[in-house]
Protein backbone atom coordinates (compact mmCIF):
# COMPACT_ATOMS: atom_id res chain seq x y z
CA UNK A 1 0.00 0.00 0.00
CA UNK A 2 0.92 3.55 -0.87
CA UNK A 3 1.07 6.33 1.93
CA UNK A 4 0.77 9.85 1.69
CA UNK A 5 2.05 11.51 5.17
CA UNK A 6 0.02 15.12 6.40
CA UNK A 7 2.11 16.39 8.83
CA UNK A 8 5.59 15.29 9.44
CA UNK A 9 6.59 15.70 13.03
CA UNK A 10 8.03 13.16 16.01
CA UNK A 11 5.65 10.63 15.00
CA UNK A 12 5.67 10.33 11.35
CA UNK A 13 9.74 10.34 11.42
CA UNK A 14 9.36 7.20 14.51
CA UNK A 15 6.16 6.01 11.86
CA UNK A 16 8.54 6.11 8.74
CA UNK A 17 11.41 4.09 10.98
CA UNK A 18 9.14 1.54 11.71
CA UNK A 19 7.83 0.79 8.13
CA UNK A 20 11.72 0.45 7.47
CA UNK A 21 12.35 -2.24 9.78
CA UNK A 22 9.26 -3.72 8.94
CA UNK A 23 9.54 -3.37 5.46
CA UNK A 24 9.79 -7.38 4.48
CA UNK A 25 6.78 -8.27 6.31
CA UNK A 26 4.68 -5.47 5.73
CA UNK A 27 5.29 -3.58 2.38
CA UNK A 28 4.32 -0.19 2.93
CA UNK A 29 5.62 2.44 0.72
CA UNK A 30 5.48 6.36 1.11
CA UNK A 31 4.85 8.40 -2.03
CA UNK A 32 4.13 11.79 -0.26
CA UNK A 33 5.01 13.92 2.85
CA UNK A 34 3.38 17.37 3.33
CA UNK A 35 3.84 19.43 5.85
CA UNK A 36 2.15 23.49 6.36
CA UNK A 37 5.82 25.04 7.60
CA UNK A 38 8.55 22.63 6.00
CA UNK A 39 6.95 21.88 2.47
CA UNK A 40 6.53 18.98 0.54
CA UNK A 41 7.87 15.96 -1.06
CA UNK A 42 6.14 13.52 -3.94
CA UNK A 43 7.46 10.40 -5.98
CA UNK A 44 4.06 8.33 -7.04
CA UNK A 45 6.93 5.33 -7.16
CA UNK A 46 8.40 5.91 -3.28
CA UNK A 47 10.16 8.29 -1.69
CA UNK A 48 14.03 7.97 -1.34
CA UNK A 49 15.60 7.06 1.26
CA UNK A 50 17.09 10.44 2.36
CA UNK A 51 14.03 12.14 1.60
CA UNK A 52 12.34 10.26 4.58
CA UNK A 53 15.11 10.30 7.36
CA UNK A 54 16.23 13.84 6.65
CA UNK A 55 13.23 15.32 5.81
CA UNK A 56 14.61 16.80 2.54
CA UNK A 57 11.45 18.56 1.06
CA UNK A 58 10.88 21.10 -1.56
CA UNK A 59 8.16 23.92 -2.08
CA UNK A 60 5.04 23.22 -0.15
CA UNK A 61 2.46 22.26 -2.06
CA UNK A 62 -0.63 24.49 -2.41
CA UNK A 63 -3.08 22.69 -0.94
CA UNK A 64 -3.80 19.12 0.65
CA UNK A 65 -5.87 18.34 -2.13
CA UNK A 66 -2.98 18.87 -4.43
CA UNK A 67 -0.32 17.15 -2.55
CA UNK A 68 -3.25 14.58 -2.27
CA UNK A 69 -3.52 14.16 -6.10
CA UNK A 70 -0.01 13.97 -6.80
CA UNK A 71 0.84 11.46 -4.11
CA UNK A 72 -1.22 8.28 -5.79
CA UNK A 73 -1.50 6.91 -2.37
CA UNK A 74 -4.28 4.31 -1.16
CA UNK A 75 -3.77 5.50 2.41
CA UNK A 76 -3.40 9.51 4.22
CA UNK A 77 -1.83 9.20 7.39
CA UNK A 78 -2.83 12.32 9.33
CA UNK A 79 -0.42 13.59 11.66
CA UNK A 80 -1.07 17.27 12.30
CA UNK A 81 -1.28 18.95 15.30
CA UNK A 82 -4.28 18.99 17.76
CA UNK A 83 -6.98 22.24 17.70
CA UNK A 84 -9.66 21.01 20.30
CA UNK A 85 -11.67 24.12 19.05
CA UNK A 86 -12.37 22.68 16.05
CA UNK A 87 -10.71 19.95 14.98
CA UNK A 88 -9.64 21.61 11.77
CA UNK A 89 -7.45 21.87 9.87
CA UNK A 90 -7.54 17.79 10.33
CA UNK A 91 -11.04 17.33 9.64
CA UNK A 92 -10.83 18.70 6.12
CA UNK A 93 -7.72 16.86 5.20
CA UNK A 94 -9.57 13.55 6.33
CA UNK A 95 -12.69 14.79 3.75
CA UNK A 96 -10.11 15.58 1.03
CA UNK A 97 -8.69 11.75 1.07
CA UNK A 98 -12.49 10.35 1.23
CA UNK A 99 -13.25 11.99 -1.67
CA UNK A 100 -10.67 10.90 -3.54
CA UNK A 101 -11.56 7.05 -2.20
CA UNK A 102 -8.56 7.06 0.40
CA UNK A 103 -8.47 5.05 3.28
CA UNK A 104 -7.39 7.36 6.10
CA UNK A 105 -5.44 6.67 9.49
CA UNK A 106 -4.91 9.70 12.20
CA UNK A 107 -3.33 9.70 15.18
CA UNK A 108 -4.87 13.27 16.00
CA UNK A 109 -8.26 13.15 18.34
CA UNK A 110 -9.65 16.17 16.86
CA UNK A 111 -11.47 14.84 14.39
CA UNK A 112 -12.69 12.28 16.36
CA UNK A 113 -13.66 14.18 18.97
CA UNK A 114 -15.52 17.18 17.02
CA UNK A 115 -17.04 14.99 14.18
CA UNK A 116 -16.38 10.89 14.40
CA UNK A 117 -20.09 10.07 13.23
CA UNK A 118 -20.29 12.05 10.37
CA UNK A 119 -16.45 11.27 9.36
CA UNK A 120 -17.39 7.43 9.99
CA UNK A 121 -20.54 7.55 7.69
CA UNK A 122 -18.27 9.49 4.73
CA UNK A 123 -15.93 7.02 5.41
CA UNK A 124 -18.38 4.20 4.50
CA UNK A 125 -20.12 5.97 1.75
CA UNK A 126 -16.58 5.75 -0.19
CA UNK A 127 -15.88 2.44 0.82
CA UNK A 128 -12.90 3.26 2.45
CA UNK A 129 -11.49 2.78 6.38
CA UNK A 130 -11.08 5.22 8.94
CA UNK A 131 -8.95 4.59 12.04
CA UNK A 132 -7.33 6.10 14.64
CA UNK A 133 -5.75 4.06 17.39
CA UNK A 134 -3.17 6.32 18.31
CA UNK A 135 -5.40 9.00 19.03
CA UNK A 136 -6.20 8.76 22.53
CA UNK A 137 -3.84 5.96 24.46
CA UNK A 138 -1.28 6.31 21.93
CA UNK A 139 -0.27 2.73 20.47
CA UNK A 140 -2.61 1.06 23.34
CA UNK A 141 -5.37 -1.10 22.21
CA UNK A 142 -8.76 1.06 22.63
CA UNK A 143 -10.57 1.33 19.66
CA UNK A 144 -9.20 -1.87 17.79
CA UNK A 145 -9.83 -3.95 21.32
CA UNK A 146 -13.13 -2.95 20.90
CA UNK A 147 -13.30 -3.13 17.38
CA UNK A 148 -12.25 -7.38 17.21
CA UNK A 149 -12.80 -8.89 20.65
CA UNK A 150 -15.83 -7.68 22.51
CA UNK A 151 -18.84 -8.42 20.79
CA UNK A 152 -22.06 -8.00 22.42
CA UNK A 153 -20.01 -5.50 24.81
CA UNK A 154 -22.27 -2.17 25.96
CA UNK A 155 -19.91 0.30 27.29
CA UNK A 156 -22.05 1.87 30.45
CA UNK A 157 -19.26 4.35 30.99
CA UNK A 158 -15.41 4.33 31.32
CA UNK A 159 -12.95 6.34 33.94
CA UNK A 160 -9.49 7.18 32.48
CA UNK A 161 -6.02 9.39 33.39
CA UNK A 162 -4.86 10.02 29.90
CA UNK A 163 -3.11 13.40 30.08
CA UNK A 164 1.08 13.09 30.85
CA UNK A 165 1.80 16.23 31.06
CA UNK A 166 -0.63 17.03 33.67
CA UNK A 167 1.12 14.20 35.74
CA UNK A 168 4.84 15.54 34.81
CA UNK A 169 3.38 18.65 36.46
CA UNK A 170 1.97 17.24 39.54
CA UNK A 171 4.79 15.30 40.28
CA UNK A 172 6.96 18.30 39.92
CA UNK A 173 5.35 20.33 42.27
CA UNK A 174 5.22 17.43 44.64
CA UNK A 175 8.88 17.44 44.73
CA UNK A 176 9.13 20.60 45.66
CA UNK A 177 9.54 22.45 42.29
CA UNK A 178 7.08 25.12 40.28
CA UNK A 179 3.64 24.96 38.42
CA UNK A 180 5.73 25.67 35.25
CA UNK A 181 8.95 23.88 36.13
CA UNK A 182 6.88 20.97 35.62
CA UNK A 183 5.26 22.47 32.24
CA UNK A 184 8.94 22.90 31.16
CA UNK A 185 9.88 19.36 32.36
CA UNK A 186 6.95 18.31 29.91
CA UNK A 187 8.31 20.11 26.94
CA UNK A 188 11.52 18.87 27.19
CA UNK A 189 10.22 15.36 27.06
CA UNK A 190 8.24 15.86 24.05
CA UNK A 191 4.78 15.07 25.63
CA UNK A 192 2.58 18.49 25.85
CA UNK A 193 0.16 19.52 22.50
CA UNK A 194 1.88 22.84 20.41
CA UNK A 195 0.68 24.37 23.52
CA UNK A 196 0.86 23.65 26.76
CA UNK A 197 -2.35 24.87 27.98
CA UNK A 198 -4.65 22.72 26.32
CA UNK A 199 -2.40 20.41 28.81
CA UNK A 200 -3.35 21.84 32.02
CA UNK A 201 -6.53 23.28 31.15
CA UNK A 202 -7.80 19.63 30.50
CA UNK A 203 -8.56 20.26 26.64
CA UNK A 204 -6.35 17.50 25.63
CA UNK A 205 -8.12 15.29 28.02
CA UNK A 206 -11.63 16.81 27.26
CA UNK A 207 -11.26 15.87 23.47
CA UNK A 208 -10.12 12.46 24.49
CA UNK A 209 -13.29 12.05 26.55
CA UNK A 210 -15.21 13.44 23.97
CA UNK A 211 -13.55 10.87 21.09
CA UNK A 212 -14.01 7.90 23.56
CA UNK A 213 -17.64 8.32 24.02
CA UNK A 214 -18.31 9.13 20.41
CA UNK A 215 -16.37 5.81 19.45
CA UNK A 216 -17.85 3.71 22.06
CA UNK A 217 -20.78 5.40 23.18
CA UNK A 218 -22.42 7.14 20.08
CA UNK A 219 -22.48 10.55 22.34
CA UNK A 220 -22.22 13.09 19.12
CA UNK A 221 -20.39 15.63 21.59
CA UNK A 222 -17.39 17.88 21.17
CA UNK A 223 -14.54 18.05 23.73
CA UNK A 224 -16.56 21.83 24.65
CA UNK A 225 -20.14 20.04 25.86
CA UNK A 226 -17.56 18.28 28.28
CA UNK A 227 -17.49 19.32 31.91
CA UNK A 228 -13.97 20.47 32.01
CA UNK A 229 -11.67 21.58 34.90
CA UNK A 230 -7.53 21.30 34.24
CA UNK A 231 -5.10 21.80 36.95
CA UNK A 232 -4.27 25.43 37.04
CA UNK A 233 -4.88 26.38 40.95
CA UNK A 234 -2.45 23.47 42.40
CA UNK A 235 0.17 24.81 44.41
CA UNK A 236 3.62 23.52 45.36
CA UNK A 237 2.10 23.99 48.95
CA UNK A 238 -1.21 22.28 48.30
CA UNK A 239 0.90 19.23 46.93
CA UNK A 240 3.53 19.08 49.57
CA UNK A 241 0.03 19.30 52.31
CA UNK A 242 -1.66 16.78 50.21
CA UNK A 243 1.07 14.25 50.16
CA UNK A 244 1.34 14.54 54.14
CA UNK A 245 -1.97 12.74 54.29
CA UNK A 246 -0.96 10.16 51.84
CA UNK A 247 -3.35 11.84 49.18
CA UNK A 248 -1.92 12.91 45.20
CA UNK A 249 -3.82 14.48 42.49
CA UNK A 250 -4.85 13.10 38.61
CA UNK A 251 -6.49 14.28 36.12
CA UNK A 252 -9.63 12.13 35.68
CA UNK A 253 -11.78 11.52 32.77
CA UNK A 254 -15.23 10.26 33.13
CA UNK A 255 -18.18 9.18 31.29
CA UNK A 256 -21.26 7.40 32.14
CA UNK A 257 -24.67 6.33 30.48
CA UNK A 258 -27.44 8.50 32.23
CA UNK A 259 -31.47 8.67 31.78
CA UNK A 260 -30.74 11.58 29.89
CA UNK A 261 -27.71 10.66 27.48
CA UNK A 262 -24.13 10.93 28.11
CA UNK A 263 -22.84 12.65 30.95
CA UNK A 264 -18.85 13.57 30.57
CA UNK A 265 -16.47 15.42 32.87
CA UNK A 266 -12.97 15.71 33.25
CA UNK A 267 -11.80 17.12 36.59
CA UNK A 268 -8.33 16.88 38.82
CA UNK A 269 -9.12 14.61 41.90
CA UNK A 270 -7.65 14.72 45.06
CA UNK A 271 -6.95 10.72 45.13
CA UNK A 272 -5.45 8.10 48.33
CA UNK A 273 -1.97 7.53 46.55
CA UNK A 274 -2.75 3.67 46.64
CA UNK A 275 -5.76 4.71 44.65
CA UNK A 276 -5.27 2.63 40.71
CA UNK A 277 -5.82 5.44 38.93
CA UNK A 278 -2.74 6.78 41.27
CA UNK A 279 -0.65 4.34 39.59
CA UNK A 280 0.06 5.27 36.46
CA UNK A 281 3.40 7.87 37.22
CA UNK A 282 5.05 10.54 34.26
CA UNK A 283 3.38 9.17 30.75
CA UNK A 284 1.71 5.95 31.95
CA UNK A 285 -1.80 5.82 31.39
CA UNK A 286 -4.68 3.98 32.29
CA UNK A 287 -8.71 3.53 30.94
CA UNK A 288 -11.28 1.33 32.81
CA UNK A 289 -13.92 0.45 30.51
CA UNK A 290 -18.02 -0.46 32.21
CA UNK A 291 -19.93 -2.55 30.73
CA UNK A 292 -22.71 -4.81 30.78
CA UNK A 293 -21.58 -7.90 30.15
CA UNK A 294 -17.51 -8.21 31.20
CA UNK A 295 -18.15 -5.52 34.51
CA UNK A 296 -15.21 -3.28 34.59
CA UNK A 297 -11.62 -4.03 33.26
CA UNK A 298 -9.15 -1.96 31.45
CA UNK A 299 -5.80 -1.12 29.62
CA UNK A 300 -2.48 0.16 31.51
CA UNK A 301 0.21 1.78 29.13
CA UNK A 302 3.57 2.09 30.78
CA UNK A 303 5.48 5.15 30.07
CA UNK A 304 4.81 5.25 26.11
CA UNK A 305 7.07 7.68 23.84
CA UNK A 306 6.85 8.09 20.38
CA UNK A 307 7.57 5.15 19.46
CA UNK A 308 3.95 3.65 20.60
CA UNK A 309 2.42 6.12 19.22
CA UNK A 310 3.52 5.22 15.88
CA UNK A 311 2.84 1.73 16.84
CA UNK A 312 -0.62 2.43 16.91
CA UNK A 313 -0.96 4.30 13.83
CA UNK A 314 1.23 1.06 12.29
CA UNK A 315 -1.51 -1.12 13.59
CA UNK A 316 -4.34 1.09 11.90
CA UNK A 317 -2.26 0.79 8.42
CA UNK A 318 -1.65 -3.25 9.47
CA UNK A 319 -5.38 -3.64 9.66
CA UNK A 320 -6.16 -2.09 6.54
CA UNK A 321 -3.93 -3.61 4.02
CA UNK A 322 -6.05 -7.03 5.79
Amino acid sequence: MKLAIIGYGNVGRALAKMLREKRKEFPFTITGIHTARHGTAVDPGGLPAKVIDAAELGPRAESVEEFLDAAGADVAVELTTLNPSTGEPAISHIRAAFARRMHVVTANKGPVAHAYADLRDEAACAGVGFRFESSVMDGAPVFNLWRHTMPGVKVQGFTGVLNSTSKVVIETMERGGSFEDGLAEARRMGITEGDGAYDVEGWDAAAKTAALANVLMDARTTPQQVSAKGITRLTPERMAEMRTQGKTVRLVSRGRRTASGVSLRVRAEVLDRGDLLAATPGTSNLILFHTDLMGTFGTVSIEPGVEQTAYGVFSDLVSLRG
